[in-house]
């Protein structure tokens, strides 16, 4: 057929067009056996095809302002496409990029959305696979088209995040919410309830604390003024030690938190007189701040020990775990381990672990203060022996064994009237030689130190 010499631009398809295509293309790889590599290479073209029209679309659907108010910086969110409209902000993206659940958010809002620990998708929920984010440049090049032929000249990311990644708005409600802690009983109770959550969820929150040198003593000035013999003040008072705690898990935060005067003996009234979830996020609060040596001395000396050894005692679970893990930290510098003892820990320690409760816990604890010689006369007086060659017959964890063998080794070289009893119970059971040929390389030699003793004092009475 002849050329007319007219050129006419062949139509481009429309989306339905397309997608009848997709579906043929689809049926075909699904049905046969061998996949047509050029066939998924053709779908996946038509697909971004689809994806570039609908775009298109809803590009050419934004609508030039009809009022006479000045041309701001910034569109109406409800004027443009929702795939314009970060989901975090609800704002306008300004440097769309993709995320490993396929969805598109403004950068500067996905990327503090990371920082704060979350590794879903906001919109989705799914679990991320990675933390890369993509340019979304297809959606970019959209919005920045949109807005030049709309005279709008959108705001730098930086006006919205200072380098912690907060917003200005997130800093003035800091400050606002400190504010209120000096305020009514009623206000207080709202700001802290408030304070509690964002301390939780966003890590540069907890850091605002130390950057203000007031902000931790406006914090604490309802404990400060209130006697907490009142339970309609139980539920502020939790509030206030829980934003302790959770500015306290802030690296940075450690040192400045523990010496700030009035925190650790806050605290310790707290641990005292506190509910008993109180009382546990006190303990977990002293944990925490204990991570650094120098405030294991600062609340060593404080008097803390007595007040955790005391809600050792009374046997909540919960409570229990935090008082033993910040006794134990605690006890990790030798003055501490001293009042330990001498505030009573071996008598509390054993009586839970002949009980069987908390053994896991509470068989470290004790093997720790084991290196004092006062805390062996008291576990010998109190029949620890038994209780711990009980456990080494009974349990089958690694830890527990190794930790009752390496008290009882202690207690072998220490106390020369205990031989019997582990010589009987060797006889009997064999515990000892057993853990011996089969227990941990530490466990084995505690153990076969103690069979040596043994020995040796068999052959000496022999020779004697």
């Amino acid at each position: 057929m002849a050329n007319s010499g007219v050129s006419e631009e062949e139509p481009s398809p429309t989306a339905g067009e397309l997608k009848k295509e997709l579906k043929k293309l689809v049926q075909g790889i699904v049905d046969e056996d061998d996949v047509n590599l050029e066939d998924v290479d053709t779908a996946q073209m038509i697909l971004s095809a689809i994806k570039e029209i609908k775009m298109k679309k809803a590009a050419g659907s934004l609508k030039p302002r009809q009022d006479n108010r000045p041309r701001g910086t910034q569109m109406e969110s409800s004027s443009v496409p929702e795939i314009f409209i970060c989901p975090i902000s609800r704002e306008i993206m300004r440097d769309p990029v993709i995320i490993a659940s396929g969805k598109t958010f403004d950068r500067p809002f996905i990327q503090k959305w990371l920082k704060d620990g979350n590794r879903t998708c906001p919109e989705t929920q799914q679990v991320l696979t990675h933390t890369l984010l993509t340019p979304n440049h297809l959606v970019r090049e959209l919005i920045s088209q949109c807005c030049k032929e709309q005279g709008i000249q959108l705001p730098e990311t930086d006006k919205y995040f200072d380098e912690s990644g907060l917003t200005e708005g997130e800093r003035d409600n800091f400050f606002s919410l400190l504010g209120k802690m000096s305020s009514t009983l009623f206000e207080q109770k709202q700001a802290a309830k408030e304070l509690r959550q964002l301390t939780k969820k966003m890590p540069s929150f907890r850091a605002l604390f130390t950057e203000y040198p007031d902000a931790i003593r406006k914090l604490l000035s309802p404990l400060s003024q209130i006697q907490w013999n009142n339970e309609m003040l139980s539920d502020l008072q939790e509030d206030v030690i829980t934003i302790l705690l959770n500015i306290s898990i802030h690296d940075s935060n450690k040192k400045p938190v523990a010496e700030t005067p009035c925190v650790i003996p806050l605290i310790i009234e707290a641990l005292n007189t506190g509910t008993i979830e109180t009382r546990s996020n006190a303990a977990a609060a002293l944990f925490t701040l204990s991570a650094l040596d120098t405030n294991k001395t600062l609340i060593g000396k404080s008097g803390a020990m007595k007040a955790l050894i005391d809600l050792l005692d009374e046997g909540n679970t919960l409570a229990m775990k935090d008082a033993a893990s910040a006794i134990f930290n605690l006890c990790m510098v030798h003055d501490n381990k001293l009042r330990a003892v001498r505030d009573g820990a071996v008598r509390v320690l054993l009586d839970k672990i002949m009980k069987r409760i908390n053994v896991d816990e509470l068989i470290s604890l004790l093997a720790m203060l084991a290196s004092n010689p006062k805390a062996i006369e008291e576990m010998v007086d109190r029949g620890a022996v038994p209780c711990l060659l009980s456990i080494i017959r009974e349990t089958s964890c690694p830890r527990n064994q190794e930790n009752c063998i390496a008290i009882l080794y202690t207690i072998c070289f220490s106390d020369r009237s205990k031989w019997r009893e582990l010589r009987n119970e060797e006889n009997a059971h064999r515990t000892i030689s057993q853990l011996a040929q089969n227990g941990t390389s530490r466990a084995k030699r505690k153990a076969s130190g103690i069979l040596e003793r043994l020995n040796r004092s068999i052959n000496l009475t022999h020779t004697a």
